[in-house]
């Protein structure tokens, strides 16, 4: 069976279904639009489908002639609240929402694969049970996509997912692989720094919560160049602060939000910690206080090293050039993460960023973010000779 030949008559397919869907982007858990229109697509082909978190995620199941195992694919289907600046023809329809992330091209792929597979599906071993979940870019739809079953009736053996755009220095067109530690566990924390307002020309009567945040600021950073070991990796982002009227008067409280990243539990569990008693610490010896909420979003994405090893090779196979060893893990978080929890995983990465009509590749998350549509069958091609060869 030719893998590339079979993505590639399907490629206008894949690409149409990509650009209905990024005309109508949805936020988090309330997906009706999207997951009616991929409830649609599945329907023309003929793959019956099971709904999940009210109605916002669905699996769609494919069995094969013979008995065998249950191989899962997982795409995202949410987007991101950001108004669009890209110009495309297709262009969102959602003020102020956004596919700048590429799920709706990871949905395209995996319908296309979905079609081929059931089409094909004489030639199947087993099963394999498309997973399209809502709530990637938090508050996470893999979670309580398992916790309803996703992964029983019939019990998921392996899950492959993958993520388009450019997250790390990958050549263009290549899908990248790495064993164990790929993405970062990702936390949110937010600090309530109180003190007591005052007249900013008499700071002496007031306790000034503005110059307790930048002391919180700098402690903060020093978790990372003073506690965690130099050759783990974790970061703590202090991404907004927010506090004050005018420029005499010292406020209240400020506010603080960020974001800490972890490779390992340990880590997390120090990272954590110290934020808190860092915070809390520093507003107490400054006559203030600080609350602080820590929450913990997504684990460490882990890809089994035995089963990614059997990926890798299948896409070897098929693509040779372009497959591509990604020596240190990214940053970023993926809630694709708490399935690999439960079953032998292997995420992968697709760059196929696309320019801008300024000439200008823009990173996902921007507003002017474009996929490279012409490299989507490397994607459905990966999808389908995996579900072929895994499960023989």
């Amino acid at each position: 069976m030719d893998y590339i030949e079979l993505a590639k008559a399907n490629e206008d397919l894949c690409i149409e279904m990509r650009r209905e869907l990024h005309k109508i982007p949805e936020l988090e858990l309330e997906l009706p639009k999207t997951v009616a229109y991929v409830k649609s697509k599945l329907d023309d082909f003929g793959i019956e489908y099971k709904e999940y978190v009210n109605g916002n995620g669905l699996s769609a199941l494919i069995e094969g002639s013979e008995a065998g195992k249950c191989l899962a694919i997982r795409a995202d289907m949410d987007a991101l609240p950001v108004a669009e600046e890209t110009g495309l023809e297709f262009a969102s329809t959602h003020p102020g929402k956004m596919h700048a992330c590429g799920h709706d091209s990871h949905t395209a792929i995996a319908l296309t694969a979905a079609k081929i597979l059931n089409e094909n599906k004489d030639k199947l071993k087993g099963s394999v049970k498309f997973i399209f979940q809502p709530g990637e870019e938090i508050p996470g739809g893999a979670k309580p996509m398992i916790d309803e079953g996703v992964l029983e009736n019939p019990k998921v053996d392996f899950i492959i997912g993958m993520h388009g755009g450019h997250l790390a220095e990958i050549p263009r067109g290549s899908i990248a692989f790495k064993e164990n530690e790929m993405m970062a566990a990702m936390d949110k924390f937010t600090i309530e720094v109180n003190g007591k307002g005052g007249h900013g020309a008499s700071p002496h009567l007031a306790i000034d919560p503005i110059v307790i945040s930048g002391e919180i600021l700098m402690g903060l950073q020093k978790i990372i160049s003073r506690e965690i070991a130099p050759v783990d990796s974790a970061l703590v982002s202090v991404c907004k602060i927010n506090g004050g009227f005018t420029q005499n008067i010292i406020p209240d409280k400020v506010e603080m939000m960020g974001t800490a990243r972890s490779l390992s539990e340990d880590v997390r569990d120090i990272v954590e910690k110290r934020v808190i008693e860092i915070s809390e610490g520093i507003a107490k010896t400054y006559g203030g206080s600080a609350d602080v909420n820590y929450e913990r979003f997504y684990p460490v994405l882990n890809n089994d090293p035995e089963f990614t090893g059997q990926v890798k090779s299948i896409v070897s196979d098929i693509l040779p050039e372009d497959v591509f060893d990604l020596r240190k893990p990214v940053m970023g978080g993926e809630d694709m993460a708490f399935y690999q929890q439960e079953v032998p995983g292997c995420f992968m990465f697709l760059s196929n960023l696309g320019e801008h009509s300024d000439g200008v590749c823009y990173p996902n998350h921007n507003s002017k973010f474009n996929l490279d549509e012409s490299l989507f069958y490397k994607g459905v091609a990966t999808f389908i000779a995996s579900a072929f060869e895994i499960l023989k």
